[in-house]
Formats: C-alpha cells, sequence, structure tokens
C-alpha cells in the first residue's frame, strides 16, 4: 500500500516492546512486553517513539486511584488501555492515505490523551491533530515534556486566568511539569510570581524566574494573610474557601487538577464567590502547541528534565515519580538501531 510506505500487514508482523500492566497496583506491576506492531489507519501515522514523559494521569491510572478513575479503565483491572502514556516525541515510521500534514522521517511531537494513548512502546500511532512538527534544536526528550503539562499551562494562566501584567501571581505545584512551565510563562507578562512547593525545590522554582517560594512543608500560603490577583493550581488539596482567603477580592483562582474531593466541592460552592472567579480548566490537547513551539525557538521556555530512564526501566521511573521528589519532567527514552 504506497500511502503507507509499506504494506500494513507487514506492519502488523512486528513485534515491538511496549510497557504493559494487567492489574492496578505500584509500579512493581508494570511489565516490559513483546506485543503486537500497531497498524496505522487511513487517518493516522505511526510513530516511531524516541522520547515520552511521566504525567500524573499515568500514575492515577496505574495505581487506579482515585477509585472515579476505574470507570473509564476497568473497576476491577484495566481493560482496553493496557498501555498507556500521551507526551510522545519521535519519528514518522508510516503514513495512512489520508494523511496530508506529514511524510515518513517527519519528526513530530504531541499529547495522545485525547486519543488511544499507548505512548510507552517502540510505536504507536496518533492522529493527524494529536501531532505537530518538532524544531530541529529541540531534542526528542524536551518535546517529550512540553506538550501536555505546556497546554495546561497556557490554558490555566492565559485563557481562564487572564493573566495581566503587574498582577501578584501565585503557583502552587511550581516546580512540577506543569508548574514549572508555568513560571515561566508567567513572568513573559510582567507579573510578581510566587512559587509553592516542596523543601527541595524551592531553588529551582527562583532560577526559573519566581519572585518568591513558600515551602509548603513549613508554610500555608493561604494562611499567612497575602493575597494574589491570580493562584494557578496545580494540586487543589485544600478547601474552596482556603482559597478565597489568598485571593484579592477580584482575584482568579484556576485549577487543572488534584484531589477529586476538592474539585467536587469547587464545582457545588463556587457560584458563593462573589467577585471572585473560580475555574476549572476544560483541557483542550494540543490547541498551543504551536504558541508553545514559538516560546522555545524564542528562547523564552525551556522544559525542565529531572532524570531519564530507558524503557526497559519505566517500572523505576514510576517509583521515583512516586516520591515526588522530582523537578519537572522524568522521560523515558527509547533507542532505536537506525536512529540517526
Amino acid at each position: 500500500m504506497e500511502a503507507n510506505k509499506g504494506n500494513p500487514c507487514d506492519l502488523g508482523r512486528i513485534i515491538m516492546k511496549a510497557i504493559v500492566y494487567h492489574n492496578y497496583g505500584s509500579p512493581d506491576v508494570l511489565r516490559l512486553e513483546n506485543v503486537q506492531n500497531p497498524i496505522p489507519g487511513d487517518d493516522e501515522v505511526l510513530v516511531k517513539v524516541y522520547a515520552v514523559s511521566i504525567n500524573s494521569w499515568d500514575w492515577d491510572m496505574l495505581t487506579g486511584k482515585p477509585f472515579e478513575y476505574r470507570f473509564f479503565s476497568g473497576l476491577l483491572k484495566p481493560k482496553n488501555m493496557k498501555i498507556h502514556g500521551c507526551d510522545i516525541a519521535g519519528k514518522v515510521e508510516a503514513v495512512g492515505k489520508n494523511i496530508k500534514h506529514f511524510q515518513v522521517g517527519d519528526e513530530v511531537f504531541g499529547d495522545l490523551s485525547e486519543g488511544g494513548w499507548g505512548a510507552f512502546a517502540e510505536y504507536v500511532c496518533a492522529c493527524e491533530n494529536e501531532l505537530i512538527l518538532k524544531p530541529s534544536r529541540m531534542t526528542f526528550e524536551e518535546a517529550a515534556c512540553l506538550s501536555h503539562g505546556g497546554n495546561l499551562a497556557v490554558q490555566g494562566l492565559i485563557d481562564f486566568g487572564q493573566i495581566q501584567s503587574g498582577q501578584k501571581i501565585l503557583i502552587n505545584g511550581g516546580c512540577g511539569s506543569t508548574g514549572s512551565l508555568a513560571i515561566q510563562i508567567a513572568k513573559l507578562f510582567d507579573v510578581e510570581v510566587t512559587g509553592v512547593d516542596r523543601t527541595e525545590k524551592l531553588e529551582m522554582m527562583r532560577t526559573l524566574g519566581a519572585d518568591h517560594v513558600i515551602d509548603y512543608t513549613k508554610e500555608d500560603f493561604t494562611k499567612n494573610g497575602r493575597q494574589y490577583d491570580l493562584i494557578f493550581d496545580v494540586k487543589t488539596t485544600r478547601s474552596i474557601f482556603d482559597y478565597k482567603r489568598a485571593l484579592s477580592p477580584n482575584g482568579t483562582y484556576v485549577t487543572v487538577g488534584g484531589k477529586t474531593s476538592r474539585i467536587l466541592q469547587l464545582v457545588l460552592f463556587r457560584k458563593l464567590s462573589g467577585k471572585q472567579k473560580m475555574h476549572i480548566v476544560g483541557y483542550k490537547a494540543n490547541k498551543d502547541l504551536n504558541f508553545l513551539v514559538a516560546l522555545f525557538e524564542a528562547g523564552k521556555l525551556k522544559p525542565v528534565i529531572d532524570k531519564c530512564f530507558p524503557l526497559e526501566e519505566t517500572a523505576d521511573a514510576f517509583r521515583y515519580f512516586g516520591e515526588g521528589r522530582f523537578k519537572g519532567k522524568i522521560v523515558i527514552t527509547l533507542e532505536h538501531k537506525n536512529r540517526e
């Protein structure tokens, strides 16, 4: 089949390595197994994966916690999605006959969370609108860190937060995969940024541009008497009334995720906020990739990579993720014999 630059049946006979799990649990349930190579449909491309980063969604789906996630992935054990991962970077290996914007050999990256997931593998299929061309001076590892966290940061700060010059901004979880990008993006708007995270991450937040830092193990930012025009929250572990106390009278609170009980409380009580605005980001994967690439190429945004692990050590990477000590992103790298 010419459009696929090869016979799809031949692709289907190829065996690849992938990280799978058959039960919920700790990283100990992760297995490196041989599985059948995916075959791209007419509207898909086959990507040879070179890097994939770990997100909190991957951890939640692995552990099956919070429990309500299981309504989508299987109550007692994972059903269809045995291979997870959404933040990929790699090269186009084959294209479906309806693909117009990519060709074999293109270096691409994107977020597969609205599609089929499956990124912790040597190959994955993706729809055309889930990918963008990777700049030549951006590494695969950097690209794998940019799409999910970067889109969350842009949509939280700009689309929902309506960030404005001169504001006082607080970013809770400022040294994680989303927060580390959010600090950099916020500083482009000439604002005063306070980053909140644990002790060992304070210096990194300063390096990223935070004007002030708070160690949440020693200080509760909702009780120190200071108020902010915009709170961008990656954690959402406190009561809505705590957040209201830390907001200025006309301030805005934006969360991108966190404890389900706290999110539900926000939904139920945000109408009581008066002039204060309380928002939950309705995430749109890949919407702002062009903007993020432009910032990267202008030298205004750089993903933070804590550690890289090879595919066969993915379980160790998840254990490290679960400890919560990482700064920025944890990346899984894959080597291919014919890698250029």
